[in-house]
């Protein structure tokens, strides 16, 4: 590589990069391969030229290994199944400009030796299990940085201002920071980086404003997603859409979000959880006044309330007549002014009611979900199962922002408004460009959903099931990030009516076996829909009854029919497979026999949803590169997701 040692520092890397079996890539690295075909590994001389196998050089390479003009330039194993830490070997490679170790299984810290690397300027260690605080030593490549990518890790603490001040980063063009778990202010060293157009600081724990600096940047991407920015937003113009601020605090306002009041700043274009009463089927024509009352004791409605949950009620409730609206994280902070003149559509109709898209006058959207006759009768009965719904905060669940029981006994569950598709239409519509579902893009959903899933079922104090998990309830945003809708929802309506969704659920093949009445739903019926719904996304078939023939679609038969004629890899669905080299490589075998485990008939033997996280993650997809091509569509016809 790049001095007599550097081969000794190539097998000091390879132990700390590995996989729970030997790992096919990196079984490369030894001396009975030909350098140039060693996997991941890019290679080239002091001369500029590279170590290429053509020409009959490739027989004779392997003498180069300890030539101290062949240099590492490039080390990438994107989602190579890979485990163990990040090598701080890697910083004593001083000619390699690329570190590309993203979607693996890599845990520990950022090493600290990261940043004494003199040539690094792409660095991608995105969708691994990193954890501890970034640090500062990062901002020591700056000289020669152009993309620094940590999506989706476990990163904490404050983001690290660079040692010197001012620092430029003048070749930085992208930084991904999103996903992680960075808290403070918005680091506002970054609007001093001048060549930057991506930056993505979404689903963080960051807070207060946005710096005006930053809309002097000409940021092509742009996310701030899933914050706490409160205050003005910056003037980005046209190029910024609500979709990059959306889940804010809802104090941050200013285009593309509502216009803010006065010298107020508060402004809800992205505030969710307003009330807005439905007078008729299709149009939200009712006003809510909203006020805030605090230290005022609300009545005992015929049950005993937890004191403590009732101050909770008392503080974030707002009197209409005889209604009340009760706020959780996201919905506070609601007036009058904003609801006033907003109008409705119907989104669609479920089996808890009907889903509306509500715009308000500043131009914020949220939907409103009115739930049907027969749902809980009044709102005592409501409050403890909406109280633990209102709790939920994960990146794979849809959040309810607030609740609203009227005069007349009308309830509605305030959501953010997310303008995505749901997995069913993304996997059974047939359009002109709509986004290719590759193996990789669908395995990120299934991993989504199941985390969501696990949450649920083990991430809170008091567990929670699901209760009607289908792809129908599954919304995919652009990034094919996958959040679930109507957790819970059984438990507001009466037994009679939540028992329809158990003959709803047997209609469409998700109903576990053993599943008589929605009462008797648990996190093990969950397991068997999701199972069911995993099949739908290997075999891109609709489960259940086919409304044009009549014909019932068991999912899991037809899989155990291909595996007895030895036909398993023909029940995968086209698209799954393209780009696929080896289906037992890259996991579809393992999630295929995976999904059958969920749908096993008898209850106790179907795994939970913490060892259906654990057997994906184990089993990745190697080729996941599509995960970074968003606009990737069947056709060449370019169409807005």
């Amino acid at each position: 590589m790049d001095s007599p040692s550097s081969h000794d520092k190539r097998a000091q890397i390879k132990p700390s990069l590995k996989g729970a079996s030997e790992n096919l890539l990196l079984s490369t690295w030894n001396t009975s391969v030909p350098l140039c075909h060693w996997r991941g590994l890019k290679w080239g001389f002091s001369n500029g030229s590279l170590l290429l196998c053509e020409g009959g050089f490739e027989s004779k390479n392997l003498s180069f290994i300890r030539d101290s003009s062949l240099q590492l330039l490039s080390l990438q194993l994107p989602a190579a199944g890979l485990s163990g830490s990040v090598p701080k070997e890697i910083a004593e490679l001083s000619s390699l400009q690329s570190l590309y170790l993203g979607v693996n299984s890599l845990t520990g810290s950022v090493p600290l030796e990261l940043g004494n690397s003199p040539a690094l300027s792409a660095v991608d260690l995105s969708g691994n299990a990193l954890n501890g605080s970034l640090p500062p030593s990062i901002w020591n490549l700056c000289s020669g940085l152009s993309s620094l990518r940590l999506h989706g890790n476990r990163l904490s603490g404050f983001v690290p201002e660079p040692a010197i001040p001012n620092a430029s980063c003048a070749n930085l063009e992208a930084l991904d920071l999103g996903s992680n778990r960075f808290e403070g202010e918005f680091p506002k060293f970054i609007t001093n980086f001048p060549g930057l157009k991506e930056l993505d600081l979404a689903d963080n724990l960051l807070s207060g404003p946005i710096p005006e600096e930053l809309s002097a940047l000409n940021l092509q991407r742009l996310n701030l997603s899933y914050n706490n920015f409160s205050g003005v937003v910056p003037e980005f113009g046209s190029k910024i859409s609500a979709e990059a601020l959306q889940g804010n605090n809802p104090n941050l306002c200013g285009a593309p979000l509502g216009s803010c009041r006065g010298s107020s700043g508060l402004g809800s274009g992205a505030i969710a959880g307003i009330v807005i009463g439905l007078m008729a089927g299709i149009v939200v024509l009712a006003s809510l006044l909203i006020g805030f009352v605090q230290g005022k004791k609300r009545k005992n409605r015929g049950r005993k309330i937890d004191e403590a949950e009732e101050q909770e009620d008392e503080e974030n409730c707002g009197d209409v007549g005889e209604g009340k609206l009760i706020l959780f994280q996201g919905g506070e902070h609601l007036t009058l002014e904003d609801v006033l003149n907003a109008t409705g559509q119907v989104m669609e109709k479920t089996s808890y009611g009907t889903v509306y898209k509500a715009k308000l006058v500043d131009g914020g959207t949220i939907a409103l979900r009115l739930l049907r006759e027969g749902s809980c009768k009044d709102r005592a009965s409501c409050l403890p199962v909406i109280r633990q719904l209102g709790r939920i905060r994960h990146e794979n669940i849809v959040p309810l922002r607030a609740f609203y029981q009227g005069q007349r006994g009308e309830k509605l569950l305030i959501y953010d408004y997310l303008p995505n598709k749901s997995l069913h239409d993304l996997l059974h519509e047939t359009r002109a460009g709509k986004p290719l579902l590759n193996w990789a893009r669908r395995h990120k959903i299934a991993l989504g959903l199941a985390r969501g899933l696990a949450y649920l079922h083990s991430g809170q104090e008091t567990p929670i099931t699901h209760g009607n998990v289908r792809s129908k309830n599954v919304l995919i945003d652009e990034f094919f990030v996958a959040r679930l809708t109507e957790c819970g929802l059984d438990r507001l309506m009466v037994p009679a009516v939540a028992d329809e969704m158990v003959a709803a659920a047997k209609s469409d093949g998700y109903k576990a076996p053993e599943l008589s009445k929605m009462k008797k739903c648990n996190s093990r019926t969950d397991v068997y829909a999701f199972g069911i719904l995993l099949l739908e996304i290997l075999l891109g078939k609709k489960p259940g009854k086919d409304s044009r023939s009549g014909e019932f679609v068991d999912l899991p038969s037809l899989v155990k029919v291909a595996v007895l004629e030895e036909t398993t890899m023909e029940v995968f669905d086209l698209e799954v497979l393209k780009g696929i080299r080896s289906p037992m490589e890259d996991g579809l075998v393992q999630a295929l026999k995976l999904a059958m485990g969920c749908c096993a008939p008898v209850a106790s033997v179907r795994p939970d949803m913490d060892e259906v996280i654990k057997q994906l993650e184990e089993n990745r997809p190697r080729n996941r590169s599509a995960l970074y091509s968003p606009t990737d569509t069947r056709s060449d016809v370019e169409t807005p997701f």
